[in-house]
This record gives structure tokens, C-alpha cells and sequence, in this order.
């Protein structure tokens, strides 16, 4: 969710932050380990913390990209998710999977949108023309860049 918002540029984030996929890994490695020592109550507010001020938020810079990765992660990282209501965006079609084996966890994927929908980001619907015209934009740029200047002589191509 953090790394994806920077496809919908400025109404992501502000400033373009280089997230990868260490950041991710890491977030989930402190998830199972806080899951695990703490089985009665996870400490949300400690993986809030540590997630959006250290892993993702060392690198956010802007003090309203801290406040919008703070607000993201209480939506994920809060008692609520074990409710069956409890759903990640309006049409409800994101939310957590209850218990189950792997293969449950799969079909749930697999029954995601191929392209999410800007609802999952928190995004109006009209997000995704922004996202598209900006994928568009810089697809054309790097067309562009292949292009030859001609030059030469002899009639070369």
C-alpha cells in the first residue's frame, strides 16, 4: 500500500520516495515476530511505530507524508481486523482474510482486481486518470529518448 501510492504521484505522496522491497521484508519480519512473543494482544501502536517512523518513515522527509503514513497504518495495524466487518476500503472488497491454510490466503489473492483500484489508496475513482495519464506520459518520454537524430552521412540510414 505505502510503495504503490507513489504510482499516483503528488496525491500519494508529496516528495517521490525511493520505498523497496527491504522495507516491506522488514515490516513483515517485526509483524511475525511481535505476532508471535505477543500472542494475547498485539502492540499495534509499538508496529505503527516502527513501521512509519523507522522502516517506511526514515526515509519520508515531508511532515504531511509522515501524518498520511501514520493515518495509512492505523487502517492495517489495529484491533479491528479480527472483525469480519472490518474492511479496507468502501466496496469491501479488501480486507483481511480470516484464518486459514495457505491455500485460503491464495484464492483470496486470486480473487483480488489485477490493477487495484484507487479506493485501496484511499483515492476517489477519478485517481486512476491521474495514475494514467502520468504512466502514459512517461512511456511516451522514454519512446521519445529511442528516437534518432538522424545524422550521418553517405545516405546511411
Amino acid at each position: 500500500m505505502i510503495q504503490e501510492r507513489r504510482l499516483y504521484g503528488p496525491l500519494g505522496w508529496n516528495i517521490r520516495y525511493e520505498f523497496n522491497e527491504t522495507d516491506l521484508r522488514i515490516s513483515v519480519r517485526q509483524l511475525k515476530i511481535f505476532i508471535e512473543q505477543y500472542p494475547e494482544k498485539t502492540p499495534f501502536e509499538a508496529l505503527n511505530y516502527l513501521t512509519g517512523q523507522c522502516n517506511y518513515g526514515g526515509r519520508v522527509t515531508d511532515k504531511d507524508d509522515r501524518i498520511t503514513i501514520e493515518t495509512i497504518l492505523l487502517d492495517y495495524f489495529t484491533e479491528r481486523i479480527f472483525s469480519d466487518e472490518y474492511k479496507f476500503s468502501p466496496s469491501g472488497k479488501y480486507f483481511a482474510p480470516k484464518f486459514g491454510d495457505a491455500e485460503s490466503y491464495v484464492e483470496y489473492a486470486r480473487g483480488l482486481p489485477a490493477f487495484p483500484d484507487p479506493e485501496v489508496f484511499g483515492f476517489h475513482e477519478n485517481a486512476a486518470i491521474t495514475k494514467n495519464l502520468n504512466e502514459t506520459g512517461g512511456m511516451l518520454s522514454a519512446v521519445m529518448l529511442t528516437k534518432q537524430d538522424g545524422g550521418g552521412g553517405a545516405g546511411e540510414n
